[in-house]
This record gives C-alpha cells, sequence and structure tokens, in this order.
C-alpha cells in the first residue's frame, strides 16, 4: 500500500476530495482533514469512476475538465442532499463530448435517479434545470445487490445498506486488487452486519463511515451512521488490509479527528483517517 497527497497514480487508486459528512465546514479548525462533503476519484487503469457529489467534486470536476471531454461513471451512495449538492458544480457534465454515465441502487421501483436529481436542480432550490447539462448524461437504476460491470473486466459489487431512505456500499476489483467504500450505514451493536461483511472480505482497501465515537453513538440512533470502533471490528472480522476511517462529523475538527486517528492506530495498526487530498494505491 502506498500513500500520497495531490497525485493520483497509474492501476487502482482512490483520492480523497470531499471527506466530511452531513455538511461542508470551513475554519482553521478543519485544515488538515478538509471540509468538504463525501466525494472520491477512483482510477481503474484507464477509467475513470467517481464516488459520490459532495461539495468536493467541484475541484475535482475542475481538474477532470482541463483537459478536455471527460469519460467517467459516477456513483452514488444515496441522494441525501451532502451526497448530491456538488453535482451541478461538476465541470465535465458542461463539456459537450463528454460521457459521463451516473449511478443509483437505492431508489427503484418508487422512482429513479434522473427524477429525484431533476428535484435537486428545479426551482425554487436551483435557477437553472438538469437539461443544462450540455454532456447529456446517461442516468442508470439498478438495485443494491447487483453487481455491475461498467467496463469490461471492471467488476463493481454492491450491496444495500441501513440508513434512512437507504443507500448503496461498493466494491470496486481491478486487476486483482480492491478499493471498497461504505458510508452512511448505521450498525447493529449486537452483531457485525454480515452484508457488509461480505462485501468488505479480503478487500485492500476499505472506506467506512465513522461520522461518531461508541461512546456518542448512543446519542444518535436512528440517523443512519457509525463509528471507527465498528470500522475496526469489521475490518478485523474480514480481514481488511487497509481501512480509512471517513465522514468525519461537522462537529469533529482537527483537533478532535487527530485523537480518533490516535486512538484507532492504537485499535488497530494502519489504520488511516481521510484527507482531503489523500492519494491510496493498493
Amino acid at each position: 500500500m502506498s500513500q500520497s497527497v495531490g497525485t493520483s497514480t497509474a492501476g487502482l487508486s482512490v483520492r480523497f476530495w470531499g471527506v466530511r459528512g452531513s455538511l461542508s465546514c470551513s475554519g482553521p479548525e478543519y485544515v488538515r482533514y478538509g471540509g468538504n462533503t463525501s466525494c472520491l476519484e477512483v482510477h481503474a487503469g484507464p477509467h475513470v469512476l467517481v464516488f459520490d457529489a459532495g461539495t468536493g467534486i467541484r475541484q475535482l470536476g475542475r481538474q477532470l475538465a482541463a483537459s478536455g471531454p471527460v469519460e467517467a461513471d459516477l456513483f452514488f451512495t444515496h441522494t441525501h442532499i451532502d451526497h448530491v449538492v456538488g453535482l451541478p458544480f461538476f465541470a465535465p457534465l458542461y463539456l459537450p463530448g463528454s460521457n459521463i454515465r451516473i449511478w443509483a441502487g437505492h431508489l427503484k421501483p418508487e422512482r429513479g435517479l434522473k427524477e429525484a436529481l431533476s428535484g435537486l436542480m428545479a426551482e425554487p432550490f436551483f435557477p437553472v434545470p438538469l437539461e443544462i447539462f450540455s454532456a447529456q448524461p446517461v442516468y442508470h437504476d439498478f438495485i443494491a445487490g447487483e453487481v455491475l460491470e461498467p467496463h469490461p473486466g471492471l467488476k463493481v459489487q454492491t450491496c444495500p445498506l441501513n440508513h434512512p431512505n437507504g443507500a448503496t456500499g461498493y466494491r470496486v476489483d481491478w486487476n486483482g486488487k480492491s478499493i471498497c467504500y461504505v458510508t452512511d450505514c448505521e450498525h447493529d451493536p449486537k452483531q457485525l452486519d454480515p452484508v457488509i461483511l461480505a462485501l468488505i472480505e479480503g478487500a485492500d482497501v476499505v472506506v467506512y463511515d465513522a461520522t461518531y465515537t461508541d461512546e456518542e453513538f448512543t446519542r444518535f440512533k436512528g440517523w443512519g451512521h457509525s463509528t471507527w470502533q465498528e470500522a475496526v471490528r469489521l475490518a478485523d472480522a474480514a480481514r481488511v488490509k487497509t481501512l480509512v476511517l471517513f465522514h468525519h462529523d461537522p462537529s469533529h475538527d482537527d483537533a478532535f479527528m487527530d485523537r480518533v486517528a490516535a486512538d484507532a492506530e492504537k485499535a488497530r495498526p494502519g489504520t488511516l483517517v481521510a484527507k482531503e487530498g489523500l492519494v491510496l494505491t493498493p
């Protein structure tokens, strides 16, 4: 496992553009870990995969669009506002010739992804509609649990997560390496989630919802989030190589996250706390 800041690498890699949950935040107390909401960039050989469109996707989009039209797949865990609010500011969507496919697994059969996103970009909440996207993205609805193959040889496994209104966990397998993205999921304190365990079994990298500590968790039951201690328990049980704690609560500033990082390192050496700009290559 190699890690760096600011430069993505060949093969399978993941870069963190937004690591915060619920609400973006700014200020000197959020400089080291970052205040943008959820957005990950995964490279699988020549393929670009984006996970979630929180505020972090704006900077990612600017970088991608600097080289001209973009080909990419954008996967949503779910469509709560902190995970979609950056979509209207994703520059590749305004580049004619870009080929953008957008995926979600939590909406069928009640509604579709395009319908849900149309509500985001509609008056009185937003001044221009979804149709402003010159790239004319293609929308794909699936049911969490399906295995997707957006490109030959690129497998994306999915699973349903315990979150209000539903959410989807992802596992990307490419050329013998794997990265899992499991966020916005509430755990059962009585048992490890067998669905998540099956998804992350033996994975090289697992990014997991560590919004709370176990001590905080009792005050937030029903909110749809988990803890860093549960992340450690899952990673140990599933023989995960590298665990990354993610979806930091906006009330947790740099000093708080430093304490989490130190405690997590003691509990499971090698555990990382996600920071904006961090790049991991299994």
